[in-house]
């Protein structure tokens, strides 16, 4: 007599249980988001990167530039150019200038980020270690390149210490938190 309103009872509450398991985007604020595409478009170069040029109509000039310990990175015929501190865009302009003086009449050059310093990992993760960094990483895509989470691994902050700085900080773990090269990334340990 009861088993009819009973099940019918149990098909809605396991449907209101679905239902709250729908996959929702990572959420992220806007300014994160805008404040992370800014921090990558304002990356400075440092020795180690790799950057690709290519000069329109010069393949002798084109391929890809280590930037050596001096922060140079050396083109055939024109010399060193300064390239360490520089954004991509300024290390274009900074390109384009040189061949100017006598190289080539009207460079048309364009520079890609081809192999930036790498990144490290470390914590509860399955793999952790060294990786080769992409523009536009952000920790989560770090954890993946890991082989994700560990069953005990604390999902709600990340600490990050940059190349740049003395101590690691403490982030909220978010799809919007960049990594940049040189990163060490620290997935703690919950324990709960």
């Amino acid at each position: 007599m009861f088993e009819k309103p009973l099940a019918v009872l149990f098909i809605a509450l396991l449907s209101f249980a679905l239902i709250g398991c729908t996959n929702a985007p990572i959420e992220g604020s806007a300014d994160a988001l805008k404040a992370a595409d800014d921090e990558a478009a304002a990356y400075r170069l440092g020795v180690g990167d790799e950057v690709h040029i290519a000069v329109f109509g010069e393949d002798n000039l084109s391929g890809d530039y280590r930037i050596a310990p001096d922060g140079n990175i050396s083109l055939p015929l024109a010399g060193n150019v300064k390239a360490a501190g520089l954004t991509i865009a300024g290390l274009q302009v900074s390109v384009a200038d040189t061949l100017k003086k006598g190289f080539v009449l009207e460079p048309r050059v364009t520079i890609t980020a081809n192999n930036l310093r790498p990144y490290y990992i470390l914590g509860e993760v399955n793999k952790p270690g060294k990786y080769s960094y992409a523009p536009d990483l952000t920790v989560l895509d770090a954890v993946a390149t890991a082989e994700g989470f560990t069953y005990r691994a604390d999902m709600s902050y990340v600490f990050v210490r940059h190349a740049h700085e003395v101590s690691e900080k403490e982030y909220p773990l978010t799809s919007t938190a960049i990594v940049q090269p040189g990163d060490t990334i620290r997935i703690a340990q919950r324990y709960f």
